[in-house]
């Protein structure tokens, strides 16, 4: 019997890794808000559902979504940007109250290493540091941290990414010739969309459950020379930073994943 799989949200990250999934031998259920996708999952032997969650409900078949599973995977940004008004914790709620009904043993939960705040003095953030950031989209992610990691109906393990980045996706493209970048000598906190993949399945595979794993590449220049760099090596304009206020940042230390998963960064970037 293959073990089952539900992965929420098959989107930039969660598709890739729910493909991935198929290959290492799992079944997949994977959702997707879009029916314009329903036909891409199908076409990588995943079971597709189109599942919204919203402050009111669920809607879309969840629970057939979910039955059977062994594990949940919640990969779902919490969009606040587009709309910051939106209660997100409501959304979750609503899901975890469905992931309650139904046999899950594990979920695994991918956060955001912005649960730390930015600060001048750069301070290292183990996986033991207590999230302490005061945005609305932080204060919203660790209040859902707190309500999976409390629940005692099923094992659950905190995956906090920093950015992420991929042949697709890299912050030097966005930033390329704009002026007043804040945080010129902040440190950077990234990890390429290759190792989130193996990192997930590495957990999934030593059924690493009950911890809170910080994810980031252990290199940490500043903003500054990183994009800078990036951009002289692709011909991309170079970006312009505002030196008029203080840098704040954080430096993420991923160690405690390193040594519980044994685990090595293969993306160099």
């Amino acid at each position: 019997m293959k073990t089952q799989i539900s992965v929420i949200g098959c989107g930039w990250l969660g598709l890739p890794l729910a493909k991935t999934l198929v290959k290492e031998g799992f079944n997949v259920n994977g959702s997707t808000t879009s029916k314009d996708k329903i036909d891409i999952l199908k076409h990588f032997q995943i079971k597709p559902f189109t599942i919204t969650l919203s402050t009111s409900g669920i809607s879309g078949n969840y629970s057939q979504f979910l039955t059977g599973s062994k594990t949940v995977i919640i990969n779902i940004p919490p969009g606040l940007r587009k709309n910051p008004t939106k209660n997100h914790v409501a959304e979750l709620t609503h899901l975890i109250d469905a992931i309650e009904k139904h046999d899950i043993t594990n979920v695994l939960y991918i956060s955001s290493t912005s649960v730390y705040k930015d600060e001048a003095h750069f301070p290292v953030k183990t996986a033991k540091s207590i999230p302490n950031a005061t945005s609305n989209t932080a204060k919203q992610i660790i209040a859902i941290e707190n309500l999976l990691r409390e629940n005692a109906n099923f094992n659950t393990t905190i995956l906090r990414f920093g950015g992420l980045i991929g042949e697709d996706r890299h912050p030097s493209k966005f930033l390329s010739g704009r002026d007043h970048i804040p945080n010129p000598e902040a440190p950077i906190n990234l990890i390429h969309k290759t190792d989130c993949i193996a990192i997930c399945i590495t957990i999934l595979k030593k059924e690493l459950w009950n911890v809170s794993l910080n994810a980031v590449y252990p290199k940490h220049p500043s903003k500054k020379v990183y994009y800078s760099k990036y951009c002289k090596k692709e011909n991309l304009e170079l970006p312009k930073y505002d030196y008029s206020k203080e840098s704040k940042g954080k430096i993420i230390d991923s160690t405690t994943l390193v040594q519980l998963l044994n685990y090595t960064f293969k993306a160099e970037h």
